[in-house]
């Protein structure tokens, strides 16, 4: 019996033993998955280090099941090429700015940044609790992707030139690289002439005076850009981008082939690399706006009147836009409904919250209309 007894034992042990080796096998024997990726940004620009820093949280967390190889913007595809790029597969995946997108569909207008629009905090609120993350994934799946926000920059400088900009009447005539179709229409509105560039540009077209005035990114990056050595007023407040938010466009295909629990992972690392990146940039708009200020550079700022007649600008264009676009009435409607419902409790914090309530907002019955 005791015999027996120790025959049956073993002949279990053996039999899990078994199982477990053939569960552990394909585990063991999945090799590491490889992508590569790129970006819209070149070294020149410091966007770049978002990029960077995510690469870096996913090879360290996901060693052994993925691997990115990251090249720098241009040295496998032009920048505005890489969204093709993603899309087709030719790269798995790619760091952006969605409104430079745009032109492909409006939607994308709304989910860089926008005039007068969400601060960095509302975007991303509104992103992991409010629906946004949906919106994202709405607006890239059209085309064959997935997509990740995963960086953040706080309000935009404004304008930079070498004419004081003290009221709006002062755009006029003036050539002006800005960046977002939106942002470009209400330019237009009030005088001034729109001029598209890459980044890296910039500084020459000032320098030669090819544009009147421009504008980057924010006091930390512009700063970095050397535009203390071509202007001598900075235009306030950043009306055109209260917020800059980044993100990994990812082909479809590619993420299908990762197992589920990578995927989680890579969600929770664009988590992390997003807060990483606003306290890394808005740490950084301390020395810059300092070192500004130091150059003898002169800050001027627009009327709360003129702020005013902004956001009606951007609220009539919001509304024609809708009309025109289901996918852009549909984010247009979730973030400012999203706006709207923050209104009380935001009211309560005053002065101790963050983002900000909309003196006006576009009219949420007619966004929810032309979204349907």
């Amino acid at each position: 019996m005791r015999k027996g007894r120790h025959s049956r034992k073993f002949l279990v042990v053996g039999v899990i033993l078994v199982l477990a080796l053939a569960v552990a096998a394909p585990a063991a024997m999945a090799k590491e998955i490889k992508w590569k990726m790129s970006t819209t940004w070149t070294p020149s620009l410091s966007h770049i280090d978002t990029d960077i820093h995510f690469v870096k949280l996913v090879n360290e967390t996901l060693k052994g099941k993925l691997k990115i190889k990251f090249f720098e913007g241009g040295s496998l595809v032009p920048p505005f090429e890489i969204f093709d790029a993603v899309a087709d597969g030719t790269l798995e995946a790619a760091g952006d700015w969605p409104n430079y997108w745009a032109g492909k569909n409006t939607v994308f207008d709304l989910l860089g940044s926008y005039p007068n629009g969400m601060t960095p905090m509302d975007y991303m609120v509104w992103i992991y609790q409010g629906g946004g993350f949906e919106i994202y994934q709405m607006a890239y799946g059209k085309f064959g992707m997935v997509y990740l926000p995963y960086g953040m920059q706080p309000m935009e400088s404004g304008i930079r030139g070498n004419k004081p900009i003290n009221k709006l009447s002062d755009y006029a005539g003036q050539k002006i690289r800005l960046s977002g179709r939106t942002q470009g229409q209400i330019l237009k509105k009030i005088g001034g002439t729109q001029v598209m560039m890459a980044g890296g540009e910039v500084y020459q077209a000032l320098e030669k005076g090819v544009i009147d005035a421009g504008e980057f990114a924010t006091p930390k990056v512009d700063w970095g850009m050397g535009f203390q050595e071509v202007t001598k007023y900075w235009a306030t407040p950043g009306w055109h981008q209260p917020a800059c938010l980044l993100g990994l466009m990812i082909n479809k295909a590619a993420w299908d082939k990762l197992p589920k629990d990578v995927q989680n992972l890579l969600k929770v690392l664009a988590q992390a690399n997003m807060l990483w990146s606003f306290t890394h940039n808005d740490y950084g708009c301390i020395e810059g706006t300092a070192n500004f200020i130091k150059a003898g550079i002169k800050i001027t700022r627009l009327s709360q009147e003129d702020l005013d007649k902004i956001a009606d600008m951007a609220n009539e264009l919001t509304m024609i836009s809708a009309k025109e676009n289901k996918e852009f009435a549909k984010a247009a409607y979730s973030m400012f409904k999203f706006m709207k419902d923050m209104e009380q409790w935001r009211g309560i914090q005053t002065p101790y919250g963050y983002g900000r309530n909309m003196k006006k907002l576009p009219d949420l019955q007619k966004l929810k209309e032309y979204s349907q």
